[in-house]
């Protein structure tokens, strides 16, 4: 007696109370717009990074005059960035660069890391995604999937930061000012983990994340701030890693979600798998060539599907070359080159399964949502994957609706990110984004019951509250077990963490009344909390990953990304030093070119000492920019002196 006991003891349901979500949302809104623009920035000058981070490519925009959402340019002058990191060696590269050494050390660079945000070692997503990459996943001591590389283990929220770093440099080169505030989306159907590990990204990088929001949510967003047309919106979201739809109602400056659905491990490069696949099979069979033992010949072949992709896309059919060397066959031993004819109807066969796996999320969107098909007044798709023609016949169909035209699938998500943050700003208060909690939250109670305490597609901020039993006499404490899904069983849920409620008084079963509280902000993260109501003895928790960074573990990688940049400015400084240092000796060879004999030879020897000297020291790997500008200015000294006496 007076033993704890589990909650699952626990007797359903006496009350169940809810706020107006619309109220919350907009009382949240106001009050982080004032602190944004008064406690945070001080003015509203600073721009919100508005960031859509995806599994292939990411891409970020800020919010500029006239209140109009701006797609910036990267580093290399591309609008979107591969969310590819490269750590060969110990050194990070990011985007174009780092997609390039794939070829080269396929095992040393990082691809689809979204793909493991929040995940297990052992999740069935985590399993299927290392039959699909080069690079090793191994399990951290809190059973998370981390990379390792080169015996160095990284987390996913570290390689997400990376490309978080990367985008927030090149706006700040592009804008000449510095960012550290954003918002970045994630997948509607991203679990509570997922979304916690999305946003300790942005805290690694160095960006205060004000809000997290969903992809399909942020489109919409974007397209209806930029057409201003009240309506019933779809939105068809096929990203490289992730799918989602939303069904929204836009009216009178109020976006509301009314249900989202999805599947947040199904994106392109499960079609790009796909065609790899079909690939590897025509080779083998017509040509007798072995690829899957070769890792070079099947980086090639997947580095084509993805050409071949693109060009059906476009056309009816292409044609690919491959050229594969030290090819082990029945025929020959050296180089083959084989040519391989593709048609769109023979992509389109092979990618149907996948289609129709989008499909049914979309039916029970509008089921949710009480909309009919045809019903619908916009359709909007997002998604590099929705330029596929075979794609668009089906999303029309499955909506009873054309695609709405004039939608960029590539930017769309960013610049809703940055419409949000612009609203967080204060900028833009005629509108309020009102989403919704993907899946379902609750506990466990009597018999491993799940017990539904937030339904899905609840509108977020909300709190809600049931109150429960005990179901033993004398029972002192509970533990909360917290879940995520739709199934009646636990045992089929996600577990999401416990709390302990202590100090209940020894009463019969049935008499202690204990009120549980969901409370989810509006990134979508829930806090939970117990409370016997005769004591008023009270226990708390966010919801925090089973696994998942810890708080040390975080300031530790925030500290790391900060050395690292200022280890980069310094080399960055080093670099424009050095360019200085050559662009003043070739000037001064010009000069001396000029005045040809006219200097005495004991000059010259000791120009040409100093130079020597200062070039010799450029190329030491201890040379600092201090020191560099010391010498270039000796040099520039002596040698001005000597062209002003020969004028």
């Amino acid at each position: 007696m007076g033993a704890r006991r589990n909650i699952a003891g626990l007797i359903s349901a006496v009350t169940g109370q809810s706020q107006n979500s619309r109220l919350l949302t907009r009382s949240y809104d106001i009050l982080q717009s004032f602190f944004t623009s008064h406690e945070i920035f001080r003015s509203y000058t600073e721009k919100i990074l508005g960031i859509d981070l995806g599994t292939t490519n990411s891409c970020a925009a800020v919010l500029m005059e006239g209140d109009k959402p701006k797609i910036i340019e990267n580093l290399k002058g591309s609008r979107t960035t591969p969310s590819v990191v490269s750590l060969s060696g110990g050194k990070v590269v990011v985007g174009e660069d780092a997609k390039k050494e794939i070829q080269n050390t396929p095992s040393g660079v990082v691809t689809s890391a979204k793909r493991l945000m929040g995940r297990k070692y052992t999740d069935p997503e985590t399993v299927e995604h290392m039959e699909t990459v080069p690079y090793k996943i191994v399990p951290h001591v809190n059973g998370d999937a981390w990379i390792e590389v080169d015996g160095k283990k990284y987390s996913p929220q570290k390689i997400g930061a990376e490309v978080l770093r990367y985008l927030k440099d090149s706006v700040e080169y592009v804008l000449k000012e510095k960012i550290t505030k954003a918002v970045i989306t994630v997948p509607a159907y991203f679990t509570d983990a997922q979304r916690q590990a999305t946003k300790v990204s942005g805290e690694i990088a160095g960006l205060n994340v004000l809000r997290v929001i969903n992809e399909p949510t942020a489109a919409a967003l974007s397209y209806g701030i930029d057409t201003s047309k009240d309506g019933i919106v779809a939105v068809y979201d096929l990203g490289g890693g992730t799918f989602d739809v939303s069904i929204l109602e836009i009216k009178d400056g109020i976006f509301e979600v009314k249900a989202t659905n999805g599947n947040s491990h199904l994106g392109g490069e499960d079609f790009d798998a796909a065609l790899t696949n079909h690939i590897i099979s025509r080779i083998e069979k017509e040509h007798g060539i072995a690829i899957r033992s070769n890792l070079d010949a099947l980086q090639q072949v997947r580095k084509k599907a993805e050409q071949i992709k693109c060009a059906l896309s476009e056309q009816e059919h292409t044609v690919a070359d491959f050229l594969f060397s030290h090819t082990s066959d029945a025929k020959s031993e050296s180089s083959r080159s084989i040519s391989l004819h593709i048609t769109r109807q023979e992509f389109e066969n092979l990618i149907a399964p996948l289609i129709e796996k989008t499909l049914s999320p979309c039916k029970e969107a509008m089921l949710d949502a009480d909309i009919k098909k045809g019903s619908i007044d916009n359709v909007i798709v997002v998604g590099g994957m929705t330029r596929i023609p075979a794609i668009r016949r089906a999303v029309e169909k499955v909506f009873g609706k054309a695609i709405t035209p004039g939608v960029n699938p590539d930017e769309a998500v960013a610049a809703g990110a940055a419409v949000q943050g612009g609203i967080l700003a204060g900028k833009m208060q005629d509108y309020l984004l009102i989403d919704v909690a993907p899946l379902s939250l609750g506990i466990e109670t009597l018999g491993g019951i799940f017990s539904k305490i937030v339904e899905k597609n609840s509108s977020i901020p909300i709190k809600k509250t049931q109150t429960f039993t005990t179901s033993e006499d004398g029972q002192s404490s509970v533990t909360v077990k917290i879940y995520e899904g739709e199934r009646p069983l636990v045992s089929h849920n996600k577990y999401l963490g416990e709390l302990v409620l202590s100090g209940i008084p020894p009463l019969p079963k049935g008499v202690p009344k204990i009120e549980v509280t969901f409370e989810a902000d509006a990134n979508g993260i829930f806090t939970v909390s117990a409370k016997d109501k005769e004591t008023q003895i009270a226990q708390n928790t966010k919801i925090e990953p089973s696994g998942g960074l810890s708080k040390d573990e975080i300031a530790s990688l925030i500290k790391e990304a900060e050395d690292a940049r200022l280890q980069d400015e310094k080399e960055k400084l080093l670099i424009e030093t050095k360019q200085k240092v050559t662009d003043y000796i070739k000037q001064h060879h010009e000069i001396r070119a000029k005045l040809k004999g006219s200097l005495k030879p004991d000059t010259l020897h000791r120009l040409n000492s100093k130079i020597s000297d200062l070039l010799a020291y450029m190329e030491k790997s201890s040379a600092t920019k201090d020191e560099l500008e010391y010498y270039l200015a000796d040099l520039r000294k002596d040698a001005g002196s000597v062209w002003r006496d020969h004028k």
